[in-house]
């Protein structure tokens, strides 16, 4: 039976990381309402949607074709890699060594180019190809989220409620201020999403490899917190390498 503590970590890992993706996806969406057509904007995004509906029908009952074995170990591997990716950029930005993601920029960017279209006879065909693209490039991975949390433990009900719930708050928050939701912490929501991810995938890898983890699933809170505490070393010690090396620099 599993246990309560890998369905609610399974639902806020879906949640945050799809709630991340919806933000920037609709920060494409609204710049294409507002400059463009909120019909092109709706069109873009709803068939994008489909597609994405599509690909979680289709690839989430193949999945049950694979053995558990082998299936907790390729997912676990594949998380541990996608969210140490997301940790290290996360990393990155709070050192400064990579800018923050700028929702206002981005909104400001995406306006510019729509207006600039918006002479051309293909104007609506573009817009709608713009919020159509960001959705599905977003949702691609949102996809990936709720699929491999989801499927080592059958639990790719919660994970889609999760991204759904997501894209609810989302949605309802931005068009209730139409302007981009650029006061969300998108670099601290990076590094949590990042530290489940990596912790779910090591959890994962080692039952297919046939680790006997003490306390079952409970044992996830652990692999977070040593998870977390490397992570948070790291930021540290490179924050003061780099604070060292900007001293020794000024001499």
């Amino acid at each position: 039976m599993t246990s309560l503590t890998t369905i609610l970590s399974t639902t806020t890992a879906s949640f945050l990381a799809s709630f991340v993706e919806v933000v920037e996806a609709f920060t494409i969406v609204l710049a294409v309402g507002l400059t463009q057509s909120w019909r092109a904007a709706f069109v873009g995004t709803s068939v994008a949607l489909v597609v994405l509906t599509a690909l979680v029908l289709i690839f989430g009952p193949l999945l049950t074709l694979v053995p558990i074995e082998v299936l907790q170990f390729v997912v676990g591997v594949l998380l541990i890699l996608f969210g140490m990716r997301w940790l290290r950029k996360a990393i990155l930005r709070s050192l400064g060594v990579l800018a923050l993601h700028d929702e206002e920029k981005a909104f400001a960017r995406e306006t510019n180019e729509l207006t600039r279209q918006a002479g051309e006879r293909r104007a609506y065909y573009l817009a709608g190809l713009a919020a159509f693209k960001a959705v599905l490039l977003e949702g691609v991975e949102v996809v990936f989220i709720v699929v491999a949390v989801g499927a080592t433990r059958g639990l790719t009900l919660y994970a889609g409620l999760g991204a759904l719930a997501a894209f609810v708050v989302v949605i309802s928050i931005g068009l209730a201020v139409h302007r981009p939701l650029s006061k969300v912490p998108e670099n601290t929501l990076k590094f949590v999403v990042g530290l489940m991810l990596t912790s779910f995938g090591i959890f994962w890898t080692g039952e297919g490899i046939g680790a006997d983890w003490p306390g079952a699933d409970i044992s996830l809170l652990g692999i977070f917190a040593m998870v977390a505490a490397t992570a948070f070393g790291l930021t540290k010690y490179f924050a003061q390498a780099r604070l060292a090396t900007t001293l020794g620099g000024t001499r």
